[in-house]
């Protein structure tokens, strides 16, 4: 097989699955986070969120795959099975490492704190709200932004959240590479990235014009590591965002109204976030309003399923338990 046609197989297999480029990207603004002036980013703060994280998403799987097969008597039982593979198996069917790592990614690229005790908790609190708090097969809040929120909220001035002020040319890389992601991504979420970035941006400049100030105090504000995290990272979130295209603008204009609001009245840094985790409650509402074919991370097109087995007998890969 030549080199060629191994490229195309292997950028096919990734287009198949939003989360790689996400992936991919999010550790490309992590290093621009680690190597400009905002230095506080660090490895062991991407270490302590991934701990949490994947600790959560080990029980979060576990606990789903327990209620699957209690519901279904039928499918056997994990915990009694005739093979210590097939138990394993049915364990952890459906394990969402991806959706986890990104989370960790945006934790310690957008929070600040004095331990590292709260990116592990960050880390926990977003992916068990991932599990517990949802509404039809849909988590209510995006992970990493209702771990940062909690976190910031109970922690107090012990964590808060980083703007990331990276300059021209660094902001100018990462908007490429937020841009680029969504575009090669099978996600289809530029529409409410953009519709974010130019509602809130129509506001900052509106308010600089009805004040009188500078266009520059704006354009600053737009420079910010945290907006773009934001907007091409977790308002984009397919799991946690309406699936009807004007659904989403909706929310995104809603979202930056609010974040806006909250940044001017009251002063919060890392204000988007409080309103995308204040706003939350608006996805499951609009996708009742204006219903629209849900979202999934990887395409099933061309699967088949397994053949069953008896029960007792050695286990297929069961079908992956989306979470």
């Amino acid at each position: 097989m030549g080199v060629r046609t191994k490229t195309i197989k292997l950028f096919k297999a990734i287009h198949q699955d939003a989360r790689h480029w996400q992936i991919l990207a999010l550790s490309g603004l992590f290093s621009i986070s680690l190597t400009t002036s905002d230095f506080g980013a660090r490895p062991k703060a991407l270490l302590a969120a991934i701990v949490g994280a994947m600790f959560a998403q080990v029980a979060g799987t576990v606990w789903v795959n327990a209620r699957k097969a209690k519901r279904d008597p039928d499918s056997g039982n994990y915990w009694r099975a005739s093979t210590l593979q097939a138990g394993f198996i049915g364990w952890f069917a459906g394990f969402q490492w991806k959706s986890a790592l990104i989370t960790c990614l945006s934790l310690s690229i957008l929070l600040r704190a004095n331990s590292l005790w709260f990116w592990l908790a960050a880390g926990f609190i977003g992916i068990t709200a991932k599990f517990l708090i949802r509404y039809r097969g849909k988590h209510i809040f995006n992970p990493a932004c209702i771990g940062i929120v909690t976190v910031s909220l109970i922690g107090g001035s012990a964590a808060w959240v980083s703007p990331g002020q990276w300059g021209q040319a660094p902001i100018f890389a990462a908007f490429a590479i937020g841009f680029a992601a969504l575009v090669l991504s099978s996600a289809k979420r530029l529409d409410i990235a953009l519709g974010f970035l130019a509602g809130f941006a129509a506001m900052l400049f509106g308010r600089a014009l009805y004040l009188g100030d500078p266009m520059t105090i704006p354009i600053h504000q737009l420079q910010s590591g945290a907006l773009l995290v934001f907007a091409f990272f977790m308002i984009t979130d397919p799991r946690s965002t309406p699936d009807s295209r004007i659904a989403r603008l909706v929310f995104a204009f809603a979202v930056a109204a609010f974040a806006a609001w909250l940044g001017w009245e009251y002063h919060i840094r890392g204000a988007m976030l409080y309103a995308l985790a204040g706003l939350a409650i608006l996805s499951p509402i609009l996708d009742h309003l204006l219903p629209a074919k849900r979202f999934e991370w990887t395409s099933t097109k061309g699967k088949h399923h397994e053949p069953e087995t008896p029960r007792g007998g050695v286990r297929p890969r069961p079908q992956l338990v989306r979470s």
